[in-house]
């Protein structure tokens, strides 16, 4: 059944990293300043700790202390919707609780990655996690190219597919999802469904907002937000003209940070950067850019006022 009140979720939501300790801990003084940094430039919410967030590699402990910081930080200004999705169910089940008693608005799930699982497993595995944190507002995380499952509308009718009309019919309180998948097509008809589709794909947030996303999730929007916050308020007011302008200072803009093969580790740089505060690097074994690789990309953001 889809959640009732959906209406907030809705223009830009950086999926910031998450800047940590390397061993345990996060650096709070880090992600206070991104997400404030986030806000003052007109985010709409927050999609936390995901793949950029290095969710799947957090600790329990750090997992928690970032529901609990971004909450505090967020509550009663933006939306917070909290990836909980871990390699174990048990690990899920812990995020999921930890975002509800932090007081996040939303959690959001990567289906079940690493083991073969098939339709059912995936809805089994999203009722458990959504029970788990009382039904708290679910976001599907459709991203079919890293967990090999991709939620499709109607029937699933080949491997690897699962249903979003079965997940709206059997998991409690669906809410949207993020579409990080291939076909942007498919975004008028996941909206035309009820849900809160966002576009994750961060070079186009202009075309996805024309097909009917609610706005977009992606790393870049933590970078720059007054971009896109200038490209949403402009297609809401219906001015074409420069919501067309800043889709283009965004595809000059963020196919430097997209021409790096580590997005956590590229865009921590980048805020350490523009924020003068260390975000701290990748968590291992998620690529480290060279320290060549960081003086390069620095220097190449600065050149098109990336940062």
């Amino acid at each position: 059944m889809i959640a009732e009140d959906i209406k907030d979720f809705k223009g830009f939501f950086p999926a910031n990293p998450t800047p940590v300790f390397q061993g345990e801990g996060v650096r709070e003084d880090a992600l206070r300043a991104i997400l404030e940094y986030d806000i003052k430039n007109g985010a709409g919410g927050f999609w936390l700790a995901g793949t950029t967030g290095e969710g799947p590699i957090l600790s329990e402990i750090q997992r928690r202390e970032t529901a609990e910081i971004a909450a505090d930080v967020c509550k009663g200004r933006v939306k917070t919707i909290m990836h909980v999705g871990g390699i174990t169910t048990e690990l899920s089940i812990a995020g999921a609780k930890a975002a509800k008693d932090s007081g996040c608005d939303a959690i959001c799930l990567l289906p079940p990655f690493l083991y073969p699982t098939d339709e059912q497993g995936v809805i089994d595995f999203y009722k458990e996690v959504s029970d788990a944190c009382e039904n708290l507002p679910f976001f599907v995380y459709n991203l079919p190219q890293i967990t090999g499952i991709e939620f499709v509308p109607g029937s699933a009718n080949a491997p690897g597919q699962v249903s979003m009309d079965k997940v709206i019919t059997e998991v409690p309180n669906i809410a949207g999802l993020k579409h990080s998948a291939a076909n942007q097509a498919l975004i008028p008809v996941f909206a035309s469904m009820g849900l809160a589709c966002f576009s994750g794909n961060g070079f186009l947030p202009l075309p996805s907002l024309t097909l009917g996303a609610v706005g977009t999730v992606d790393a870049p929007l933590s970078i720059i937000p007054k971009v896109y916050n200038d490209l949403y308020n402009a297609w809401i007011f219906g001015d074409i003209k420069l919501a067309e302008e800043k889709q283009k200072e965004v595809t000059t803009k963020i196919s430097v940070l997209k021409s790096y093969n580590s997005a956590a580790d590229a865009s921590k740089a980048l805020l350490s950067e523009i924020l003068e505060i260390d975000c701290g690097r990748s968590i291992l074994p998620n690529r480290r850019l060279t320290d060549s690789e960081i003086k390069e990309l620095i220097s190449r953001a600065k050149e098109v006022e990336l940062i």
